[in-house]
């Protein structure tokens, strides 16, 4: 946390609005409320989990390129991957809200030199993924969702 305020990280991000709370409220307003999240762009997601077989939802800072969606599968620079992308790892077919649009989608890991690319458009938008980098060895995976 940063300073005398609890809800606020050492990268600066608000931390109010997260989870299970961020998901029930972009839902019940279309997107009105989490759409933007710390001045950045968030959308819903939803993978089937490798192991329950249930669907989970997640809220995320995404990138728009073009007509495809950028996330980064940073967990904060977690060591290990967030598990909506070992998910999406072993099923790419996800479900996708942005704001009220609601569509079906496939997801994919990017690879050189497209990575470094897009990974460079996401800083951009969310800075503080270059500190998430800097506390993991792992390599962060890039993300690009395509509607279908």
């Amino acid at each position: 946390m940063s300073g005398d305020n609890p809800n606020v990280t050492e990268t600066g991000a608000d931390i109010t609005l997260v989870g299970p709370e961020h998901v029930k409220r972009y839902q019940e307003t279309d997107g009105e409320v989490g759409y933007l999240w710390n001045g950045s762009p968030t959308l819903l997601f939803t993978t089937i989990g490798r192991k329950s077989g249930e669907p989970r939802t997640n809220p995320i800072i995404f990138t728009p390129v073009g007509d495809k969606y950028v996330i980064i599968a940073s967990k904060g620079g977690a060591p290990a991957h967030p598990a909506w992308y070992l998910n999406i790892q072993e099923n790419p077919n996800i479900e996708v809200q942005v704001k009220a649009d609601k569509f079906k989608a496939t997801a994919r890991t990017a690879e050189s030199p497209e990575r470094e690319e897009l990974w460079a458009e996401a800083i951009k938008n969310w800075p503080s993924f270059d500190i998430y980098q800097s506390r993991t060895d792992r390599k962060i995976p890039v993300v690009v969702i395509e509607r279908k």
